[in-house]
């Protein structure tokens, strides 16, 4: 057997093997500051980068269509949705010491669990199943495009009722702040000219 017909291994990575590691370790690093930072927008925008890492991890696989859809939806409507949220509700853009709300190690045993048990679910499923990744794509958009309208439109329709909604949210809790501080100026304006008497 020469070496061009051995089999690889993990000791012996190809190009893509390696672009998948390095991919998803920056990946994973976007996560970690993106639920550890103070600042919502730098949260919103780290993680623009960790989907944006999913997809290209999604392309790695072969899997062109999800991994726009992943560009699409996540990236392009969710984390857009996530700005305007902020911008609508006029949250605090730099630090916000009130975003923390103390439940860390709650939040951290959770995480590890479902990580965990996220983990052990996929290597059990695909425990032997090995993608080729150099050779032909194993699904086309077609199949995935059918697959997605016909067994999962419901879920699909439900996310874009839930996102429109969030956004009608936003827009509602931004006019009536601004309804109330319109309502409370002339207010404090009578206050002050009753002091200068």
């Amino acid at each position: 057997m020469t070496l061009a017909q051995a089999p690889h291994g993990f000791l012996s990575p190809t190009g893509v093997e390696i672009a998948f590691l390095l991919v998803g370790l920056v990946t994973f690093g976007a996560a970690l500051v993106t639920v550890t930072t103070r600042q919502l927008v730098h949260a919103a925008l780290w993680l623009v980068v960790a989907l944006g890492g999913l997809a290209v991890e999604y392309l790695l696989l072969t899997a062109e269509f999800i991994a726009w859809v992943q560009v699409l939806i996540y990236v392009g409507s969710v984390v857009v949705l996530l700005l305007f949220g902020l911008m609508l509700t006029r949250a605090p853009i730099g630090r916000s010491p009130d975003a923390d709300s103390g439940n860390r190690w709650a939040a951290l045993t959770v995480a590890v669990a479902a990580a965990v048990a996220l983990v052990w679910v996929v290597g059990d499923a695909f425990r032997t199943t090995w993608i080729d990744l150099d050779g032909p794509a194993a699904g086309s958009t077609r199949v995935t495009g059918e697959s997605l309208f016909r067994n999962w439109v419901l879920p699909f329709e439900a996310l874009s009722v839930l996102l429109l909604a969030a956004l009608v949210g936003a827009i509602v809790l931004s006019r009536k702040a601004k309804a109330e501080a319109t309502a409370s100026t002339p207010v404090n304006n009578r206050v002050g000219k009753e002091g200068d008497r």
